[in-house]
């Protein structure tokens, strides 16, 4: 564990220096900040490059470490010698929010990512939470299984399929596998880490893109406490249910009128914190509840995607601040236009959704500034060139950075013709679900879903400050993306998008919010308006909140654990094995081997098709001595047999006695070896 956060340490380090030589007139905490980001970009990035040459190994990370040095070193030749920006009041005024909101939602995710992660309980069972129990184990199969692989990768849940899915987030999870940390501690360190940085960056997007103060408070809250009007589905009618006495006074009716209704209520909070999926963001079926709660499912659970926020984030503040007028040349200089293309090219191995987002957001930012101009420059024609050509320098340079990782990873998989077609047209995301038609009116779906920042963001639009509309150029490209395009077999996952279109949103509401408080001054309702705002705002996430806070199920047993260990330290490490295709795999998530066929919960929405692979596991476990090559056929040199393989097939667990050698067994599962040859 020390060796692996010692790893980690160096790349903060030298990633918050390398920000320092080349933007030192950034505010130093968003020069911290940066820095920080850049050091996990750095830890992601550099160990992978050389795991195509050595293997994801203990040499590549050394290697790694020697770039790492060759690259800072170049930032300091490359360096503005200019003085940095001072701390000054309005660091300390930062400072104070960060202790208000990043503290407390640093410590939740601390908590959540500590109870949800594989948490060991007394009787060494597995434990997760409610939204890490389908996702979790695909991740941890990435965490162990990349140990030690040449690069580029295969699925281990299909061997024989490239890795297309984007793994670096998981394989900075892999490095601290690699240097002695757990696998819990292998995830949950990266992810409070990450977790941190994506808070820290909206409070820094929030002050560079309102007016400051309470706003910036405002913004982050906005986005990572989102929830909307689900909450009303859960108390509608929380009166009824009850009778009163016959015959009794009114005092007595009154008294059981309120009895009543609080235990109604009681029972309905009950239902949302003990229910599979019962939050008010959370309700696909009855009512079309989507806008899912940003902190407890989609960073907790989907790490991919908390690698991509915590690296788009940057992207963001770097196009805002390299291409706002007035502060490309006084803060930036052509090293923030360099940063941030080389920073943007990086993406799509970590996650594609979020290099998609910023290059939507990139271009209308583009075509903002092309019909605005420069307001400095005489001529509007001359304008519209010195514009453009900043654009081009780092759209040119991001794009060929991407394009090896989208022609070698991500075109592979999304044009791979498995039958299932990655891009469809699709008109109002799950609201028209596989284009069959709308369940709830357009506006009233985005407003039951997002609340009463939606109609705000309306509202605020209307006004004309450049400032928002420019924001605004930003999140619209992204919108009628995820609005007309699915991307991917699973239509939900647009909302990968649609989440990044809403941040810079949130920014426009917190401002339009900070000009509509100002303009009520006087009025000696507007802190009961304010309070009641908050309430219809927030509820929903924080009854959500507190659902994940308390949820709790069994991943593996402690049974399923031990032969999970067995298969990691007795077992060869490019082992593969013959075994079922439940999602709760100890062979693949805890020991890291490869299986011959995974879940269709993963598998299908990667655009796999496993009928054959599952047909034959079928035929094998039913009938081993009739067919003996089927393991021959994938290379399997071992068979697993678990509560899940004998309540799937009817296993003929004699055959496999007479012709298999049996090397572990427990009240849980049975390995037999297959003899080589």
């Amino acid at each position: 564990m020390i060796a692996s956060l010692c790893y980690t340490l160096m790349y903060l380090g030298f990633g918050v220096l390398s920000v320092r030589f080349l933007l030192p007139r950034h505010r130093p905490l968003n020069r911290i900040w940066l820095g920080l980001s850049l050091g996990v970009l750095e830890e992601m990035w550099l160990p992978a490059i050389f795991a195509f040459f050595f293997g994801f190994n203990a040499l590549a990370h050394t290697a790694a470490a020697g770039l790492l040095l060759l690259i800072t070193l170049g930032c300091r030749a490359a360096r503005d010698r200019r003085d940095p920006a001072p701390w000054d009041d309005k660091e300390k005024a930062m400072l104070r929010q960060v202790l208000i909101v990043v503290i407390p939602l640093t410590i939740l995710s601390a908590y959540l990512q500590y109870t949800h992660t594989m948490r060991a309980d007394a009787a060494g069972n597995w434990r997760v939470g409610q939204s890490t129990y389908g996702d979790l184990p695909m991740h941890m199969s990435f965490v162990t299984g990349l140990a030690g692989k040449q690069f580029p990768p295969e699925y281990p849940f299909f061997p024989g399929a490239r890795l297309s899915y984007p793994f670096l987030t998981d394989s900075f999870s892999t490095t601290f596998y690699l240097l002695g940390s757990s696998i819990q501690a292998s995830l949950i360190v990266p992810g409070v880490l990450m977790m941190t940085l994506c808070y820290l960056g909206v409070l820094v997007l929030g002050r560079e893109m309102t007016a400051g103060g309470k706003a910036v408070i405002l913004a982050a809250l906005l986005f990572f406490l989102n929830g909307g009007l689900g909450f009303l589905y859960d108390f509608d009618l929380a009166g009824g249910g009850w009778e009163a006495q016959e015959g009794a006074s009114w005092l007595t009716r009154v008294g059981q009128t309120i009895a009543g209704y609080f235990r109604t209520v009681s029972d309905r909070i009950g239902n949302i914190l003990t229910g599979y999926y019962k939050t008010p963001t959370n309700q696909p079926d009855p009512n079309n509840l989507r806008w899912s709660n940003v902190i407890c499912d989609m960073m907790i659970p989907q790490r991919t995607l908390l690698g991509g926020w915590c690296t788009v984030i940057p992207c963001f503040y770097l196009l805002n601040a390299v291409f706002r007028p007035r502060a490309r040349d006084e803060e930036n200089g052509w090293r923030g236009l360099i940063l941030l293309a080389v920073w943007g090219g990086a993406l799509p191995l970590i996650h594609t959704h979020s290099f998609l987002a910023l290059g939507l957001a990139s271009l209308g930012c583009m075509a903002y500034d092309l019909i605005h101009g420069d307001p400095r420059a005489m001529m509007f024609r001359r304008s519209r060139r010195k514009i453009l050509l900043p654009y081009l320098v780092y759209g040119g340079i991001a794009a060929a950075l991407a394009a090896p990782q989208l022609l070698a990873f991500t075109f592979r998989q999304t044009f791979s013709g498995t039958g299932v077609s990655f891009l469809q047209f699709q008109f109002n995301w799950v609201n028209n679900p596989s284009g069959r038609g709308m369940r709830d009116l357009y506006l009233w779906f985005y407003i039951k879903n997002i609340g009463l920042p939606f109609l705000a963001l309306i509202a605020a639009l209307i006004d004309k400050k450049p400032r928002n509309r420019r924001l605004f150029a930003m999140a619209l490209p992204i919108i009628l993306a995820a609005e007309f395009i699915r991307f991917q077999p699973n239509e939900y996952d647009n909302n990968k998008l649609l989440y990044l279109a809403w941040l810079p949103c949130c920014m426009i509401i917190a401002d339009w919010c900070g000009d509509v408080w100002k303009k009520m001054k006087g009025m000696r309702s507007r802190y009961a308006l304010a309070v009641l705002a908050a309430v219809v705002t927030f509820l929903s996430a924080g009854l959500t909140v507190w659902r994940e806070c308390v949820s709790d199920y069994v991943a593996f047993s402690r049974e399923s654990v031990e032969a999970g260990d067995f298969v990691r330290d007795r077992t060869e490490e490019d082992a593969v094995f013959v075994t079922g295709t439940q999602h709760l795999n100890p062979v693949l998530s805890i020991a890291g081997r490869e299986i011959v066929c995974g879940p269709d919960l993963w598998l299908y929405w990667h655009g796999f098709n496993t009928g054959e692979r599952q047909t034959e596991l079928k035929l094998f476990y039913e009938d081993p001595e009739a067919y003996p090559e089927i393991p021959q056929k994938y290379g399997a040199g071992y068979i697993y047999v678990s509560s899940y393989e004998r309540g799937s097939y009817d296993v003929d667990e004699e055959a496999l006695d007479r012709n298999y050698l049996k090397v572990f067994e427990n009240g849980e599962a049975t390995i037999w070896k297959i003899p080589e040859g």
